[in-house]
C-alpha cells in the first residue's frame, strides 16, 4: 500500500512530495493535468511576500525559513537534475510608500535588512527608474526565482526517484472513507489507495473538500501578468510602486504584474488589464513603451483569509492532510509549508509552531 497520495502538481504539491520520498516514503502525486500548469508557473516568483510588513506572524514564520532556504535548494536542483531554477538576488526596492514607517518599524523589530534610502541612490542603481518617485526603501538580500523552470527541475527530481509515481491528467473526484478514516481517492481511472492523503490542489482544492461536506475558505483569485524581452543588463533590481512590480530573469525577460480579480474559475487575458499592466509598466520604465509585450497570461491564486495557509491533518477526518491556501505566496512559502508538514506527518521537531496554520476550527462544517 501507498504511504502517502498528494492531490496537485504545482510547487507545493511537488515539494511536499519530494520531501516526504525523501524520507523514504512511497509517494503517488496525482494532477487534474500537466504537473506545474497553473499558479505556480503563473506567477512572478518574489522570493518575499509584496509587502511583508502588512502580514502576520504566521506568514512572516514561513516567508523567513523559505527565504533562508532557496539558494541552497535551488544549486542543489541544478545539481541533481541540470535544470537551473534560477534563485536570481537582485534585491527590491518600493518606492513612494504610504505606510514606509510601519515597514521600516516591522524591519527593524523582525531583525531584516530593509532600509530607507536617498531617492538618488534608487535613480543611481536603477537608471531606468521613471521620473517623479520621491522616496525609496529597499531590502539587499530579496531573490526571484524563475517558477516555470523550478516546477520542471521538481518534476525531474521526483521522475528520478525510484519511490514516487507521478500520475498526470488523472483528476480526482472524491475521497475513500473507511471507519471514519481517509484512505485513498477515487479517480476517472479508478480507486487509489494510500495510508494518507495530502491535498495540495491549490484554488481547486475547496472544490475537493466539499465532496466531504467542508467548506474550505479558498477561492480562485485571478491574476495577469505581462512579459517583455529586454538586453540582460536592462534592469539590476526588482522595483514596486503603486501595487505593481518589475521582476527581472537573468536573460532580460521583464515581468510585470499582477491584476487581483475575483472572478471564479476565468483565467481568460483581458484587454483591459493588458492596458492597465502596460501603463504601469511605462510608468515605473518608460523604456518598456518601446519593448516588445512578448506574453499576457492569467493565473488563478488559492485565495485564503489573510493568505495564512491550512497545513495539518484535519480532526474529523483523519488521514487527510491539508497543505493549501497560500494566496499570492505560494513560492516564497513553499519550503517552509512542506517542511512544516512533512515534520508533523512524520512526528518530527516541527521548524516553527505548527499552531497558527492547524485546520482544525478553521473550516465550516
Amino acid at each position: 500500500m501507498l504511504d502517502v497520495i498528494v492531490l496537485g502538481g504545482g510547487a507545493l504539491g511537488l515539494l511536499s512530495a519530494h520531501m516526504l520520498a525523501l524520507r523514504g516514503k512511497q509517494v503517488l502525486l496525482l494532477d487534474r493535468q500537466g504537473v506545474g500548469r497553473e499558479s505556480s508557473w503563473a506567477g512572478g516568483g518574489i522570493v518575499s511576500p509584496l509587502y511583508p510588513w502588512r502580514y502576520s506572524a504566521a506568514v512572516t514564520a514561513l516567508a523567513h525559513w523559505s527565504q533562508d532556504f532557496y539558494p541552497g535548494f535551488g544549486r542543489r536542483l541544478l545539481d541533481e537534475t541540470g535544470i537551473d531554477p534560477e534563485v536570481h538576488v537582485t534585491g527590491l526596492y518600493w518606492l513612494d510608500l504610504d505606510d514606509e514607517a510601519e515597514a521600516l518599524a516591522w524591519a527593524e523589530r523582525e531583525g531584516r535588512p530593509l532600509f530607507s534610502v536617498d531617492v538618488a541612490e534608487a535613480y543611481q542603481r536603477v537608471p531606468v527608474l521613471g521620473d517623479g518617485f520621491a522616496r525609496a526603501i529597499h531590502m539587499p538580500g530579496v531573490a526571484n526565482v524563475r517558477n516555470p523552470r523550478l516546477v520542471k527541475a521538481l518534476r525531474a527530481a521526483l521522475a528520478a526517484m525510484p519511490n514516487v509515481e507521478l500520475r498526470e491528467h488523472c483528476p480526482v473526484t472524491g475521497f475513500i472513507q473507511e471507519d471514519g478514516q481517509i484512505c485513498g481517492v477515487t479517480t476517472a481511472e479508478g480507486e487509489v489507495r494510500a495510508e494518507r492523503v495530502v491535498l495540495a490542489a491549490g484554488a481547486w482544492s475547496g472544490e475537493l473538500l466539499g465532496t466531504l461536506g467542508l467548506e474550505l475558505p479558498v477561492e480562485p483569485v485571478k491574476g495577469q501578468m505581462i512579459l517583455y524581452k529586454c538586453a540582460e543588463d536592462f534592469l539590476p533590481s526588482m522595483v514596486l510602486a503603486k501595487g505593481r512590480y518589475a521582476i527581472p530573469r537573468r536573460d532580460g525577460h521583464i515581468l510585470i504584474g499582477s491584476t487581483l480579480e475575483y472572478a471564479g474559475f476565468d483565467k481568460t487575458p483581458t484587454d483591459n488589464a493588458l492596458d492597465s499592466l502596460k501603463a504601469s509598466a511605462e510608468e515605473l520604465l518608460p523604456a518598456l513603451k518601446d519593448a516588445e509585450v512578448v506574453g499576457h497570461w492569467a493565473g488563478l491564486r488559492p485565495g485564503s483569509p489573510e493568505g495564512i495557509p491550512f497545513i495539518g491533518e484535519l480532526p474529523a477526518h483523519p488521514g487527510l492532510w491539508l497543505n493549501c491556501g497560500h494566496f499570492r505566496n505560494g513560492l516564497v512559502l513553499a519550503p517552509a509549508s512542506c517542511q512544516l508538514l512533512a515534520d508533523l506527518m512524520l512526528g518530527r521537531e516541527p521548524i516553527i509552531d505548527p499552531a497558527p496554520y492547524a485546520p482544525a476550527g478553521r473550516l465550516a462544517q
